[in-house]
């Protein structure tokens, strides 16, 4: 599987951290993100913690492209989602969770595509949310 993902939003639906967070408390990962996420405006490592440990992942808002000619599966389902969130992690387990975790919070709770763009597949949150937990299960 890829190390980036990308999740598309309608602006009005991109969630505070206390949304976020109440979403992602709803999965039962015990996955806290950091106080310094800031919806539009984080770019970078973003701090959380699995479990009591330190964990994260690379996170970054832009504007969701207009021309998806490359992505024939997302341009058929984005409609008007008008921002998106890239997602990366590197190797560890640890920010592989959290990233997913958050993916899933999003497509689950906020209604986020959630665009592998390497295979141009959408995933859906069932299935983020199972990487998140077989992630867990390799800890």
């Amino acid at each position: 599987m890829a190390r980036a993902l990308t999740a598309y939003l309608f602006r009005a639906d991109v969630p505070a951290r206390a949304a976020l967070q109440t979403a992602l408390d709803g999965l039962k990962l015990k996955l806290v993100l950091d106080d310094g996420y800031l919806p539009l405006v984080s770019s970078g490592y973003l701090p959380c913690t699995l479990d009591g440990e330190d964990a994260g992942f690379t996170i970054r808002f832009r504007e969701a492209d207009t021309d998806l000619s490359k992505f024939p599966a997302l341009a058929a389902a984005i409609a008007g989602r008008d921002v998106a969130v890239d997602v990366k992690w590197s190797g560890d387990v640890r920010e592989q969770v959290s990233a997913m975790g958050v993916c899933a919070a999003l497509a689950g709770s906020f209604g986020a595509l959630v665009h592998d763009p390497e295979k141009d597949e959408l995933r859906d949150s069932g299935k983020l949310l199972g990487r998140a937990k077989a992630g867990l299960e390799e800890l």
